[in-house]
């Protein structure tokens, strides 16, 4: 074969030929895998680089089956929370049926008071004494038909006297013109009884109210207000009177202390009763200061003010009374409240129901998992978002059962046995509604973070595999037109390897 000699046409022709066949194999290979890149050896670089983005998108679509139970766990435990809104408003719903319903006792814990006279529900403390003052001795004033001008020290027209800055004069003539304003007695006729009446006439003091004491004048204001006695020195001299203003006396009651220690879960009671600021005076007053130890108080007609528990504290004893008011309220001491039967049926039964929720509150909670993980009994989420575990996220879970919640069963006779057992129990439910609310909140956001990534990392995914495709992807269309070339190439140098044979055809043909 070494001594057969081609001719550099054939041999040129032969080449191209052969490149022509090499490259239409490989365009055909091309369009037969779809990548213009199937191995190392096409293009080491863009082969390699492909192959990572392709490892990469493989790693992190291996990460998607977690990710997608992580978001089952956080919806399963938000379907928990959901159920268990609606079984704390189901226990809030019996709590206020209780509120609602007949109070549990047919005789609540009271206690009645001795009655202060004259006392109304504006006026606890009753009227007050008149302001009275007792004279001296007077001189000749033997009686009330005593003449004022034949008194030991006589009145004359120079004379005057001052009730509650109202002046009483005297005159010889005119006769007796003393009214509310004041006025003028005639010492012609005037007598010891006039002057009397002319007092009880300026202060508005029943008629009789002023008096004469064997030989002293006592005047008296009634109620209306304190006693003013002023005039000339001499005409009080005369009438055994001293100038001066004398209060009235206030009532027994006034400035006395009522204390009631406290009385269910109340705050206790210390009370000053008067009119002083901040003292009681009031049957309102009273009830306002009441109010916080779930007491309420009425007057009677008599004077009498009896104190009752309110519903809040139905099943509880007034506490102890003590204070000054030693002939009021001092060493009281309150009955037990009397149950009513049928009524503390019912709320035993509000108790049972409460109770039910109790444990379905328990088993919502217990049976809101997902793939073995419950976030709502302790359990703790582990997710991992990217190929190299830089990237995590932990949620830890809360134990929402009955005690996690800062709930507890109800014991009959206990509880809900008076509006302040329900309101407690309402105070522990608004409480754990909010923890929930809470929760819920939490839930959301972090099932948002993880969907959020969920959806980054299919969307990477897709970045990655368009990255290696558009490395190693053939054209169609480019290599279909490539190989469409090769093959017009191939069949052209078949052609030109023909025409050059055609000379040793020549040759051939001469030596035969």
């Amino acid at each position: 074969m070494s001594g057969i000699v081609l001719s550099a046409s054939v041999r040129q022709n032969l080449l191209s030929l052969q490149s022509t066949a090499a490259l239409l194999a490989t365009t055909q290979n091309d369009l037969a895998t779809g990548n213009k890149v199937n191995s190392a050896l096409d293009n080491p670089t863009e082969f390699f680089t492909a192959q990572g983005l392709n490892n990469r998108a493989s790693d992190i679509s291996n990460l998607l089956d977690g990710i997608g139970n992580g978001v089952q766990v956080l919806q399963a435990a938000n379907t928990g929370i959901t159920s268990l809104q609606s079984l704390i408003a189901n226990a809030q719903s019996i709590a206020n049926q209780v509120l609602q319903a007949p109070t549990g006792y047919s005789t609540k814990s009271s206690v009645t008071a001795t009655a202060i006279p004259g006392a109304t529900a504006n006026n606890l403390l009753g009227p007050s004494t008149a302001a009275t003052v007792t004279g001296g001795a007077i001189t000749g004033a033997a009686a009330t038909t005593t003449k004022l001008s034949a008194l030991g020290t006589p009145i004359t027209s120079a004379d005057s006297l001052t009730i509650d800055g109202k002046t009483i004069s005297f005159t010889n003539s005119g006769g007796n013109t003393v009214t509310s304003a004041g006025g003028a007695l005639d010492l012609t006729n005037a007598t010891v009884g006039d002057l009397l009446a002319a007092v009880d006439t300026i202060t508005g003091a029943a008629s009789g109210s002023s008096t004469l004491n064997a030989t002293k004048l006592v005047l008296s204001t009634g109620t209306a207000s304190p006693l003013v006695i002023g005039g000339a020195a001499g005409t009080l001299t005369a009438l055994g009177l001293t100038a001066g203003t004398t209060a009235l006396t206030p009532p027994a009651i006034s400035g006395k202390t009522l204390q009631i220690a406290a009385t269910g879960n109340g705050t206790a009671t210390n009370v000053t009763f008067g009119t002083g600021a901040g003292q009681v005076s009031t049957l309102n007053q009273l009830n306002t200061a009441l109010a916080a130890n779930n007491l309420q108080a009425g007057i009677d007609t008599t004077g009498a003010i009896t104190i009752t528990t309110t519903n809040n504290a139905a099943s509880s004893t007034i506490g102890a009374f003590t204070g000054s008011t030693a002939t009021q309220f001092s060493s009281l001491t309150a009955a037990a409240p009397v149950a009513d039967p049928n009524s503390q049926a019912i709320r035993a039964s509000l108790v049972t129901q409460y109770n039910q929720v109790l444990q379905n509150i328990n088993t919502t909670a217990q049976d809101s998992s997902f793939n073995g993980i419950n976030l709502l009994n302790g359990d703790t989420l582990n997710l991992t978002f990217d190929e190299t575990g830089a990237s995590k996220l932990a949620i830890a879970g809360v134990t929402f059962n009955d005690a996690g919640l800062g709930l507890s069963s109800l014991t009959t006779g206990t509880d809900f046995v008076d509006s302040n057992s329900a309101n407690a129990v309402l105070a522990q439910l608004t409480q754990a509604s909010t923890t929930l609310r809470t929760a819920a909140s939490s839930l959301g956001s972090n099932l948002s973070i993880v969907e959020i990534r969920q959806d980054f990392n299919k969307n990477l995914i897709n970045v990655l595999q368009t990255g290696a495709s558009n490395l190693t992807v053939a054209d169609p269309n480019q290599e279909a037109a490539n190989s469409q070339a090769l093959s017009t190439r191939q069949s052209i140098a078949v052609s030109a390897l023909a025409l050059a044979n055609q000379s040793q055809q020549s040759v051939l043909q001469l030596l035969r």
